[in-house]
C-alpha cells in the first residue's frame, strides 16, 4: 500500500501544476482587498483547471501503468492495478481544487471538516476491503477513499457563494497562464518532495526488502502524525494569512513568531509521548513485528521537531511570490536527504533512516532561520529561542529515559507523569495566549 500510494503521488503532484498554492495565493490576496469579482474569476479558472489537469493525469497514469509496475514491484503483474488506480489522480486533483477555493476564502472550519469526515469515511470504506480481499483490497480502498474525499470536499465547496460572472475562454486562460507562472515553481518543488518519498522506499526495498518499507513506514507514519495533524491543521490559516502581509517585514516576524510558539506548544507533548510511548504505540498500532520500527521512531522524532521549528520560516518565501528560489531550497535539501537516507542506512541500518533524517532537519533549519533573516529581516524572538531550547532538552531526557530505567513499571509511570507535567504547563501557556479555558472550551461543547 505505501509502495501504490508513493508511486500515484509524483503523476498527481505533477498532473496538478502547482495550481493548488497558486489557487490559495491568488484567492487570498483578492480577498484580502475584497475583490469579489477578481475571486470569482479565479476560483471559476481554477475548477475549470483542475478538470484538465486531473484528466490529463489520469491519461499518464494508464500509459505509464507497465512501466510504473515494472520500476516499483520489478514485475508487471500490478500494470492493471496501476492503470485502475489513474482514476485517483484525477479525484485527487478535483478534490484539491475545492479545498484550494476554502483555504483561500479562509473557511478554515470547513477544511478541517473535509479533514475529519475524509478520514473516517477512508476507514469505514478501507476496513470491509481489507476484510473481504485482503491485499487485493488495497486498490478497492484507494479510489474508493479518493471517492469520498471529493464528495466531502464537493460538498463544502458548494456552499462557497461566488460573484456570478461569465468568464470568457481568453479570460481564463490568461487566468491561468498567471496561476501557472508562480504554480509550476511550486509544483517543480511538491514533485521533488514526492519523488523523494518514492526513491527512499526504493532505496529501502532494495536493501531490507518490502517488510523493511512496512517497518520504515510504520516508524515515521507514527511519529509525524501528531505533529502533521497540528502543521497541516496550521498551516492552512497561516499561508493565506502570512500571503496578506508578505510585504511588510516587521508583521511577518510577528505572525512567525506567533505561529512558531503555538505550533511548538501543540507539537511539544505529541512528540515526547512519541519518544516515551514508542514500544506501546507500535504494539497498539500495528504489531510486536514492527518493534524494529521502534529506534527508527525516536531518531526521527528529532527530525520532526526540526520540521516543526522551520516551516513557519519556510512558509515566507512562498508568500513572497519567491517561487524559484524555494524550489531551488528545496532540491539542495531533498537530495541531501536521499544521499543522507542512502548513507545512513548502510551504515546503521534501518535505524540510521532515523538518524538520516534528524541531520537533514538540522540542516535545514539552520538554512531557512539564514534565509529568513536576508530575505524580510525575521528573527526568532527570546520566549521562543527558550522554548526550543527547553524543548530539546526535554526530548533528551525522555530519549535517555528508557536506558537507566530498566523495569517497565517504573519506566512507564514516569514517563506518564513527565507527560502529565508537560502537558499541564503547555496548556496553561496556551490559555494565556489564545484566552481559551477548559471551563469555556467545556460551555461552547454544550452549547
Amino acid at each position: 500500500m505505501s509502495m501504490y500510494t508513493a508511486m500515484l503521488a509524483p503523476v498527481t503532484t505533477a498532473s496538478n501544476l502547482g495550481i493548488n498554492a497558486s489557487g490559495v495565493r491568488a484567492i487570498a490576496e483578492a480577498s484580502g482587498q475584497d475583490d469579489f469579482n477578481r475571486i470569482a474569476l479565479v476560483v471559476k479558472t481554477l475548477r475549470l483547471s483542475v478538470w484538465f489537469s486531473g484528466f490529463f493525469g489520469c491519461l499518464i497514469t494508464v500509459a505509464l501503468s507497465s512501466w510504473l509496475s515494472s520500476i516499483t514491484f520489478q514485475n508487471t503483474d500490478h500494470a492493471f492495478s496501476v492503470a485502475f488506480l489513474g482514476i485517483t489522480v484525477l479525484f485527487a486533483n478535483i478534490s484539491i481544487g475545492q479545498t484550494c477555493v476554502l483555504q483561500g476564502t479562509r473557511r478554515i472550519l470547513s477544511v478541517a471538516k473535509i479533514s475529519v469526515f475524509g478520514a473516517v469515511n477512508g476507514t469505514v470504506v478501507s476496513i470491509p476491503c481489507f476484510y473481504l480481499w485482503g491485499e487485493a483490497g488495497i486498490v478497492p480502498s484507494l479510489i474508493l477513499t479518493s471517492f469520498f474525499a471529493l464528495l466531502t470536499s464537493w460538498w463544502f465547496a458548494r456552499k462557497v457563494v461566488i460573484a456570478d460572472i461569465e468568464v470568457s475562454w481568453a479570460h481564463a486562460i490568461a487566468e491561468a497562464k498567471k496561476l501557472l507562472g508562480f504554480g509550476l515553481p511550486i509544483m517543480a518543488t511538491a514533485l521533488q518532495g514526492v519523488c523523494v518519498a518514492y526513491f527512499l522506499r526504493l532505496i529501502i526495498a532494495n536493501q531490507f526488502g518490502l517488510a523493511g518499507v512496512g517497518v520504515w513506514s510504520a516508524a515515521f507514519a507514527v511519529s509525524g502524525i501528531l505533529v502533521n495533524f497540528v502543521l497541516n491543521a496550521m498551516g492552512t490559516d497561516y499561508y493565506p494569512r502570512l500571503a496578506s502581509v508578505a510585504l511588510n517585514n516587521a508583521l511577518i516576524e510577528k505572525e512567525v513568531n506567533a505561529q512558531l510558539e503555538i505550533a511548538l506548544l501543540l507539537a511539544l507533548p505529541a512528540l515526547l509521548a512519541t519518544v516515551l510511548f514508542a514500544p506501546i504505540g507500535i504494539e497498539l498500532l500495528y504489531s510486536g513485528k514492527f518493534n524494529d520500527a521502534i529506534p527508527i521512531l525516536r531518531w526521527s522524532v528529532y527530525g520532526i521537531f526540526g520540521r516543526v521549528i522551520s516551516w513557519p520560516l519556510s512558509y515566507i518565501i512562498i508568500a513572497q511570490g519567491r517561487g524559484k528560489f524555494f524550489c531551488a531550497a528545496e532540491l539542495l535539501a531533498n537530495l541531501a536527504h536521499v544521499l543522507l537516507i542512502y548513507t545512513c542506512s548502510k551504515l546503521w541500518g534501518l535505524p540510521g533512516t532515523g538518524i538520516g533524517f534528524m541531520i537533514l532537519y538540522i540542516y535545514y533549519f539552520v538554512f531557512m532561520v539564514v534565509t529568513a533573516h536576508f530575505i524580510a529581516k525575521t528573527h526568532f524572538s527570546l520566549g521562543n529561542l527558550k522554548l526550543i531550547l527547553n524543548s530539546i532538552f526535554l526530548l533528551v531526557f525522555a530519549s535517555c529515559m528508557h536506558i537507566f530505567i530498566q523495569n517497565h513499571f517504573v519506566y512507564y509511570a514516569n514517563s506518564f507523569a513527565l507527560s502529565l507535567v508537560v502537558i499541564w504547563v503547555v496548556l496553561r501557556r496556551i490559555s494565556r495566549l489564545t484566552g481559551v479555558t477548559l471551563n469555556g472550551f467545556k460551555a461552547r461543547f454544550k452549547r
